[in-house]
């Protein structure tokens, strides 16, 4: 396939999924969002409502990036990336990225949607404590939905012993992915420990019953989105289509270091971008600021994130 043809189809299938072509909406303004579920009020968690599901927004941890123009404003000046953060009232260097996975209770089964770190690359190793405060252990995980193949996202499905975390789970990701994630030799020991749990899907799959998955190219081969649907109510979880609360909503066209294929992850963000505005959108974003909930505006000429309150 062409380059022109992939960007083509990456338009094609982020347009007709986020116009509500999938099972999951018609495409019209979501409603207020519902109240949340009584669960016990701590830092590490933040219970709330898609429809009749019960969701809980779980901590895993913090990452912190340099800002040195070689990952987030891949080529532009630190200065550059400086003044739209300082406009936002935040500092300069570091940056800070947020990595929280969710969790989906739906009837019996118990669906983790990414899995954090598991305390590698200077992160806190929360996941199994945030949990542990939304009243599940690790046994109890029914299903796993993997975005992708990046080490904040899987590195916590196996423990320090390198043992199945959830050892009750299926692991769920698309073929593209797995295939990749197999070919990533640093990788290979959780690869070789997973391997019999994994079941793989190709975008708009329904891959658990309330659950389809989304294409959102450019980030990894087979980077996937999740939707979440429950009567009318919908939350698109959009994995990496976006790293950054400020940068990546008000500077989508800036390069991320670590994006595969940063010409195709650039127009996946600005659709993205595009259609949650004018459908005014429900998004989960695993590395905006914890609980990650809330919707993109449009100000003047871009865009900016409201988190919901």
């Amino acid at each position: 396939m062409t380059f022109n043809a992939k960007l083509a189809t990456a338009s094609l299938i982020l347009a007709a999924v986020l116009a509500g072509c999938s099972p999951a909406g018609d495409g019209k303004p979501d409603a207020a969002a519902p109240a949340a579920p009584t669960v016990a009020a701590v830092s590490e968690i933040h219970a709330f409502r898609i429809g009749a599901l019960d969701a809980v927004a779980l901590k895993d941890g913090t990452l912190d990036v340099p800002n040195d123009n070689k990952t987030l404003g891949l080529g532009q000046t630190p200065e550059a990336v400086a003044a739209v953060l300082t406009a936002a009232n935040l500092p300069a260097d570091p940056i800070h990225l947020f990595i929280d996975p969710l969790l989906i209770h739906d009837g019996e089964r118990q669906v983790l949607i990414d899995t954090g770190a598991g305390g590698a690359m200077g992160t806190q190793n929360k996941l199994v404590q945030s949990l542990a405060s939304a009243g599940v252990e690790p046994g109890q995980i029914t299903d796993i939905l993997i975005s992708h193949g990046h080490g904040d996202h899987v590195g916590g499905l196996v423990d320090g012993a390198g043992a199945l975390r959830f050892p009750a789970a299926t692991i769920r990701i698309s073929a593209d992915e797995w295939t990749a994630l197999k070919g990533d030799a640093a990788m290979a020991d959780l690869v070789r420990t997973i391997t019999p749990k994994v079941q793989t899907f190709t975008p708009g799959e329904v891959v658990a019953p309330n659950i389809t998955a989304v294409d959102i190219p450019g980030h990894t081969p087979g980077h996937t989105g999740f939707e979440i649907a429950s009567g009318e109510d919908r939350l698109l979880y959009i994995g990496d289509a976006m790293h950054h609360s400020v940068i990546s909503v008000q500077r989508p066209e800036w390069p991320i270091a670590f994006d595969a294929d940063s010409t195709i992850a650039i127009a996946s963000r600005q659709a993205l971008l595009q259609r949650a505005a004018s459908q005014n959108l429900r998004l989960y974003a695993v590395h905006f600021p914890f609980p990650g909930l809330g919707r993109i505006k449009r100000e003047g000429d871009g865009f900016i994130w409201v988190p919901e309150a």
